[in-house]
């Protein structure tokens, strides 16, 4: 069993919780539930049966269990579980400051690879772990 996500995430001036977790090789299935003052708004599960016995199933479950926190903020700040909102995230949220170590946008050296919405995610589950 790996250790799980939680987050903490504003929008628009409320507080909602994200939490992951993975189940372990018993039960090989990762849920993620979206929490709005302890009631549930939305849950996902994947069941990873199919990888369990892989030698290195371990990164691998970490990493859906990334994406599948990442997805539900993305469905949360997009609108989809508040009724009425259909905000694009660039609206709902701006890292204030970027990390001591990121490196400029203008330096040659950096690659850009990741969306602005994956830039805002990982920025949201950062701060709050």
């Amino acid at each position: 069993m790996l250790v799980g996500y939680n987050t903490n995430v504003p929008y628009k001036g409320t507080i909602y919780h994200v939490q992951t977790e993975d189940s372990g090789l018993k039960n090989p299935m990762i849920i993620t539930l979206l929490y709005l003052k302890g009631t549930i708004l939305s849950s996902k599960k994947t069941n990873y049966s199919h990888i369990a016995s892989s030698p290195d199933y371990k990164e691998k479950v970490r990493e859906l269990m990334k994406e599948q926190h990442r997805n539900m903020i993305k469905e949360l700040i997009t609108g989809k579980h508040t009724p009425g909102s259909e905000t694009p995230p660039e609206q709902t949220a701006t890292p204030e400051q970027p990390e001591n170590n990121a490196q400029p946008l203008n330096d040659p050296k950096s690659q850009i690879t990741k969306s602005l919405d994956d830039i805002l995610l990982d920025y949201i589950i950062r701060r709050n772990t």
